[in-house]
């Protein structure tokens, strides 16, 4: 009985998480170009090819930073969700009215956001966090774990005890690198 008393708190505390709270991409300009287009564009490293209305891309070249490879066809890639949408909801977002929900899942202004990688490595991330995976690409790491604490600071998300472990003994890591 007490058990079921504790377990209904702490669901009533954190809503469940829903990738429907957070929306889809959206064309926040009226230019066509929903957010993934935006994203692509702006990582780019050649101009980008855009279709006939010029609402998507169809080619351009793109480095993956998680695997250290490079891309030329969008539809190998997936636009990350740096902080994933499932794990900055049980950091803090559950709470946030849908705007800011839908703000963040579409967040242009912030470059650390949301990053263009292969779907392969985005599929095998999944909601983690640095306690559970880091990218293939070694030489990353250490700008993944500034980039996931300036990210979470810059939405104020919170870290659980054993994230905050594994990011704090990375850092320790990478500073013992300078």
């Amino acid at each position: 009985m007490l058990l079921a008393l504790i377990l209904s708190t702490v669901l009533n505390m954190f809503p469940p998480y829903d990738r429907d709270l957070y929306g889809g991409w959206i064309d926040a300009d009226g230019d066509c170009q929903n957010t993934r287009q935006e994203v692509l564009i702006e990582e780019s490293l050649t101009p980008v090819e855009l279709d006939s209305r010029g609402c998507r891309v169809v080619s351009g070249q793109w480095l993956d930073a998680y695997t250290g490879k490079t891309f030329t066809d969008p539809s190998d890639l997936d636009i990350d969700h740096f902080i994933p949408l499932a794990e900055a909801h049980r950091s803090g977002a559950s709470h946030w009215n849908s705007q800011r929900k839908r703000a963040f899942a579409n967040d242009l202004l912030h470059p650390q956001t949301l990053r263009v990688v292969s779907r392969f490595v985005n599929s095998d991330k999944q909601d983690s966090d640095p306690a559970d995976w880091l990218p293939p690409n070694v030489d990353f790491h250490c700008e993944y774990v500034w980039s996931w604490v300036l990210v979470k600071g810059h939405w104020d998300l919170s870290m659980d005890d054993r994230e905050k472990s594994a990011v704090d003994s990375l850092l320790e890591q990478c500073e013992s690198l300078m």
